[in-house]
Order: structure tokens, then sequence, then C-alpha cells
């Protein structure tokens, strides 16, 4: 089966040779999202905002494979703290509520940068 490549410019794609994302078939699946912002600026200081950027660079990769949001069928989020969970999941229903995508949110340790709150990996299937 064929596969097709996504890349979202991110600096950890070439540096740990990954894809955002990698579709094969009907599935797609979206690589662990961090919410690394645009060029210039700084990484947002809220779980919620975090997250939404995490969900725009994924919505965005889902786009490039003709997806959108109600495509997901599975999201798997990864937040450094507890407390920021309800923070978190309000931003994952604006992103991703019209889906009910299958959904695992596991508190960790620590991420890459310790910046950052949340991360997210993103499964659709499409048509």
């Amino acid at each position: 089966m064929p596969r097709q490549y996504v890349r979202s410019g991110s600096p950890y794609e070439e540096r740990y040779g990954f894809s955002r994302g990698l579709r094969f078939g009907d599935h797609i699946e979206i690589a662990g999202t961090a919410p690394i912002p645009p060029a210039g600026e700084q990484v947002a200081t809220t779980a919620y905002q975090q997250m939404l950027r995490c969900g725009e660079i994924a919505i965005a990769a889902l786009a490039e494979f003709g997806a959108s949001p109600s495509d997901v069928v599975r999201t798997r989020m990864y937040i450094t703290d507890g407390a920021d969970s309800d923070d978190i999941g309000r931003a994952h229903r604006e992103l991703f509520g019209e889906a009910a995508p299958a959904a695992t949110m596991v508190v960790v340790a620590a991420l890459l940068d310790p910046a950052w709150k949340v991360e997210l990996e993103v499964e659709a299937a499409v048509d």
C-alpha cells in the first residue's frame, strides 16, 4: 500500500527522522504534536491555548491529506499537570467534539520542552 507523507516544518522532523503525518489507504496518523508556535512567537502560556495550537498543527496536517476534524477517530493527549485536564479537554471538545473520537489523556512527568503542557496525537479514517 503506498504511503503519503506530510511535513510541518518542525525542526524535530528532520533531526529525529519522522513525518508530521502519514497516510496509508484510508488511515491517517498524525504524530505527537507539540504547541510549537509560528516562527518568531513564544509558546502559549496556558494549557488551553497550547492544546488549541497542537490542534491547529494537527488539523493542518489532516487537511494536506484531504481530511478534516470530522474524520478523526482517536486522539491521545499527553499532559504534564492533571490540574490542566479540564482546560485541555475543553479545547479538545472545540477542536474535535463533533467527531467524538475515542480519546485518551495521560499525565506524564515531562515533555521534550519544559514549556510544553500538552502534546497531541491524532488518528483519522477517510474514504
